[in-house]
């Protein structure tokens, strides 16, 4: 696999809802869509960054100058790429980025699946055809709101339903959803909203029966996290915390978690999310794929690991519907009615990018070669 070119898209595509988190309220989603180009394919991947360094410290702007400026020039230089693993190696001196990384290790592991003429999920050792998938919602102002949209994609049929909280808005929300749809598979998810501090009242979760709370403590934090499970019957499921290998070896060690979000893009990759999950697999640690909002190519990659053996749990790659109007694959990604989503046999990512709903939805764009 040897590039020809590059193209680096800016991408900007309005959310059907707002969705609010402890984060903020997002309603526009920026994010970074790369294309690499050989001579007979073109490989796509998609850097999950946002417009503000609030979930990580990446960026729009930022992970564009990392690609342009050092990640493409390195991949250039090397010329021939014979596996997608050595994507991640070959940017290995960078520290961090890993979002801007992401995205080109994506590219990479289509384009080695369109040219092994297999589906991604099976390039990446994948064992299933099809994926169980939830639905995250949004802190509301009225609980009314939630009742409805829970309401609404319970009908759908979603296998899970992550409830995201914060400080005044966690314990009297569980309690009333407990209380109005009974013991469905539910989870709270805090974005780092909580310190130790907070330990009574995170404990008052424990009588709801969730199947996990999600991030509760600082995002750069493992130690913390250790002395809340102790303090818990709820599994804790790491998110922002983990970004490597080394962090989920690290967090099973110390006793910090019992289940991980797998994030690609919080990773740097598929070849890290793999080796990852191996590690979690030799730990019976459970795994489960966590959604960035991403449109229907980041949606396509997040399918695609799933179907790796240890990821038991019903991840975030809902719909595009959830979340689009119009995405800018075909067939857009559809969740059937027993709550899973087909897992596509086409060679590489199995849906087609669109392009005219991609240069649509295209803010800038640059076209990156050697030289």
């Amino acid at each position: 696999m040897k590039a020809e070119k590059v193209v680096l898209r800016k991408m900007s595509m309005t959310l059907k809802s707002p969705f609010q988190t402890s984060f903020g309220t997002q309603i526009v989603r920026d994010f970074i869509l790369v294309e690499v180009h050989t001579k007979d394919f073109v490989g796509y991947g998609e850097c999950v960054v946002s417009g503000e360094p609030l979930y990580s410290e990446e960026t729009v702007g930022t992970a564009w100058h990392m690609l342009e400026d050092f990640l493409l020039p390195m991949l250039f230089e090397k010329g021939e790429i014979t596996h997608p693993d050595e994507v991640g190696a070959l940017f290995a001196p960078i520290r961090r980025n890993n979002m801007a990384k992401s995205a080109l290790d994506a590219a990479y592991w289509d384009l080695y699946a369109k040219e092994q003429g297999i589906s991604l999920a099976k390039a990446l050792g994948g064992t299933k055809d099809k994926i169980d998938v939830g639905i995250s919602l949004g802190i509301e102002a009225d609980i009314n709101d939630l009742f409805r949209n829970m309401e609404k994609y319970l009908e759908l049929g979603y296998r899970r339903m992550k409830i995201k909280i914060a400080p005044g808005k966690d314990v009297q929300v569980i309690r009333a959803l407990r209380e109005r749809f009974g013991n469905i598979p539910m989870m709270a998810d805090a974005n780092s909203a909580y310190t130790l501090e907070d330990v009574d009242i995170l404990k008052q979760l424990d009588e709801f029966d969730l199947m996990m709370i999600e991030q509760p403590l600082a995002h750069d934090d493992i130690i913390d996290h250790a002395t809340l499970q102790k303090a818990l019957k709820t599994p804790i499921c790491l998110d922002e915390s983990i970004h490597s290998y080394d962090d989920a070896r690290k967090a099973i060690e110390l006793g910090s978690t019992r289940i991980i979000n797998m994030k690609v893009g919080r990773v740097g990759g598929l070849s890290e999310a793999k080796r990852i999950h191996d590690l979690c697999q030799e730990k019976g640690i459970p795994l489960w794929c966590g959604g960035m909002l991403e449109s229907g190519i980041g949606r396509a990659h997040n399918i695609a690991v799933t179907t790796l053996p240890n990821f038991t749990l019903p991840g975030d790659t809902a719909g595009s519907s959830r979340y689009w109007k119009e995405d800018i694959i075909s067939p857009e990604v559809e969740v059937d009615a027993d709550g899973t989503i087909a897992v596509p046999d086409l060679p590489g990512i199995g849906y087609t990018p669109v392009p005219e709903l991609i240069e649509k939805y295209t803010t800038a764009s640059k076209v990156v070669t050697r030289g």
